[in-house]
C-alpha cells in the first residue's frame, strides 16, 4: 500500500516535534531577557509574508524555524515579567504540555461518546471551581474560548429563561459603563436592542450602585417591562474594581432578574483570603464569567461559565439532530455541546486539571496572594512618589495613575499628552509593555500584575523607569 504523502513516520514526527520542543523551551527559558514587546507595521509583514500559497512542499525544520524566528517572536510576549498591560496571561508548564497533548490526541469534546474520560475531567474541573466560589450543589456549567463567549452564553441563557416566562417583549438588561467589551457586545450577538439596555451610574470609585440599580429597575417593572438580567464586574478590567455584589444579587432577586458576574480577571482572587473578602457574595450568582487563562495561569484559550442551573443552558443551546441520535446516553452523560455555543469543542479542562495536579491549590493561591501584595507595593511607591499620582481606588492587582507634568503645563490635555510620550517611550525601549485608560475622563498609565514571574524588583524597575522619564521630560 502506498504511504499518503500527508502521513509522517515515527521518526519523522519525533524530529520535528523534538525541535519545537527545544524552541518553545528556549523562548520560556530567555523570556526575561527578552523584551516585553515587540511588533511590526503592515508594509513591513506584508513584505516579509506575503506569497502565494506554496504548490509543492518544503522541508518542515526550515518551516519551524521561519515560524520561530521571524512569525511568533512579532508579538506581545505576554507572560513577560514586565509585560503588565490590559491582563495578560502566564502558563505555567505542566498547561502548555497539556494543550500539546489534547491537540496532539486530537480530542473532540462536544459529546460525551466522542470523548467520555475528557468530559468527566471538564465535570470534575468546574466542581473544584464551584466550591471555590461557593455555588450550590448542583451547579455546573462549561468550558469556553473565554470571557467573551461565556458572557455571550450566559446573556442567552438569560434571555432564553425570561422567554419561557413570558417576558422576553419586556427583557431589559442593567450594567454599568465599567463592564467589559464583550457584555454590549454579547446583547448586540444577541439580538438585545440598544434602548433595553440601561446603563446605571458607578459612584466615585467607579462601582455600580445598588440602590441606583433598584430603582431603574422598579421603573421599568412599573411600565410592564421584565428586568430581566443584571450583569456585575467581579475585577473590571478597567480597574479592577469589584461591584457590591451581595448588595447587587439581592436586587436582582428581589426582582426576578438573572444575576450574572462577569469576574473573567478578578474571579480567581478567590484563591487568596482577600480576594474572597472582595468578592463576597459572588457565589449566589446565576452565572459567573472566569478566565483560567488569565489569574489561574493558563495558555490561551481557556475560559469559563459556571451557572446555578446547567439547565438552563440545556434548554437555551440544546439542538437535536438526526444525525446525533447515538450520542443520547442518558442525562448523566453530559454532552458539552448541548451547553453553550460549540458542538466542535477541544479538550480545554486538561490543562487545568494537570496544573492543579502538579502544583496544588495552595501553590496557585499563594501565586495569586503574591499579585495582590506586588499591587498594594506598586501603589504605595505611587503614592510616596511626588512626580506620580494616583487615579482611582486601586483594586486587586491593577493600579491606575499618571505623572505629573511641570507646574505650568498641568492642564488636562498637556498632562494626558505628557503621560501618553512616557508611556509610549517606555514600551518602544522595551523596559515593559504597559497599557494606558482613563479613570473619569482623564489618561491613566495603568499597571496589571498578574504574572507568578513578575517580581518587586520587575515593579521597581518600572516605576523607576517611569519617575525617570517624567523627570526628564519636566
Amino acid at each position: 500500500m502506498t504511504r499518503s504523502e500527508l502521513e509522517w513516520s515515527a521518526e519523522e514526527m519525533r524530529a520535528l516535534g523534538y525541535a519545537m520542543v527545544d524552541a518553545v523551551v528556549a523562548r520560556h527559558a530567555g523570556l526575561r531577557d527578552a523584551a516585553p514587546w515587540r511588533g511590526g507595521d503592515r508594509e513591513e509583514l506584508e513584505a516579509l509574508f506575503r506569497e502565494p500559497c506554496p504548490e509543492t512542499g518544503r522541508d518542515p525544520h526550515a518551516v519551524l524555524a521561519r515560524a520561530v524566528e521571524e512569525i511568533l517572536p512579532r508579538a506581545g510576549r505576554i507572560d513577560h515579567p514586565r509585560f503588565m498591560a490590559f491582563v495578560p496571561a502566564s502558563p505555567v508548564w505542566p498547561a502548555v504540555v497539556a494543550d500539546w497533548l489534547a491537540t496532539g490526541f486530537n480530542i473532540f469534546q462536544g459529546t460525551w461518546l466522542g470523548g467520555a474520560g475528557p468530559s468527566q475531567i471538564e465535570l470534575v474541573v468546574l466542581e473544584w471551581f464551584r466550591v471555590w466560589l461557593g455555588m450550590p450543589e448542583g451547579a455546573g456549567g462549561l468550558f469556553t474560548s473565554g470571557g467573551s463567549a461565556a458572557n455571550l452564553t450566559a446573556v442567552v441563557a438569560a434571555r432564553s429563561r425570561a422567554a419561557e416566562r413570558g417576558g422576553r417583549p419586556g427583557f431589559r438588561v442593567y450594567l454599568s459603563d465599567q463592564a467589559h467589551s464583550s457584555v454590549p457586545r454579547a446583547l448586540r450577538i444577541a439580538g438585545v436592542p440598544d434602548d433595553a439596555v440601561r446603563l446605571i451610574p458607578v459612584d466615585e470609585s467607579l462601582r455600580m450602585q445598588a440602590d441606583v440599580l433598584e430603582g431603574a429597575m422598579r421603573r421599568d417593572r412599573r411600565q410592564g417591562l421584565l428586568p430581566g438580567l443584571v450583569v456585575a464586574n467581579g475585577g473590571a478590567t478597567n480597574t479592577g474594581i469589584v461591584d457590591p455584589l451581595e448588595e447587587l444579587g439581592r436586587v436582582a432577586r428581589d426582582f426576578g432578574a438573572w444575576f450574572h458576574v462577569d469576574a473573567a480577571y478578578g474571579g480567581f482572587a478567590v484563591l487568596a483570603p482577600r480576594g474572597a473578602r472582595l468578592l463576597a457574595g459572588i457565589g449566589e450568582a446565576d452565572s459567573i464569567t472566569l478566565d483560567p487563562h488569565k489569574w489561574l495561569f493558563q495558555p490561551y484559550e481557556a475560559g469559563c461559565l459556571l451557572v446555578r442551573d446547567t439547565d438552563d443552558l440545556t434548554r437555551a443551546f440544546r439542538v437535536s439532530a438526526e444525525y446525533l441520535q447515538d450520542t443520547e446516553l442518558g442525562l448523566e452523560h453530559v454532552n458539552f455541546g448541548d451547553r453553550g455555543l460549540q458542538l466542535s469543542r477541544s479538550f480545554r479542562a486538561l490543562k487545568v486539571w494537570m496544573t492543579l495536579q502538579v502544583h496544588g491549590r495552595k501553590a496557585l493561591a499563594q501565586a495569586v496572594e503574591d499579585g495582590l501584595l506586588l499591587a498594594d507595593h506598586a501603589a504605595a511607591r505611587v503614592a510616596a512618589e511626588p512626580t506620580l499620582r494616583i487615579l482611582g481606588e486601586p483594586s486587586l492587582s491593577i493600579v491606575c495613575f499618571h505623572a505629573l507634568p511641570p507646574d505650568g503645563e498641568r492642564t488636562p490635555e498637556s498632562t494626558d499628552r505628557f503621560n501618553q510620550g512616557i508611556q509610549e517611550r517606555i514600551v518602544a525601549e522595551g523596559t515593559a509593555m504597559i497599557s494606558s485608560t482613563r479613570i473619569h475622563g482623564r489618561f491613566a498609565l495603568r499597571l496589571c500584575i498578574l504574572n507568578h514571574r513578575t517580581t518587586k524588583e520587575d515593579v521597581d524597575a518600572v516605576l523607576d523607569r517611569i519617575v525617570e522619564l517624567a523627570r526628564e521630560r519636566c
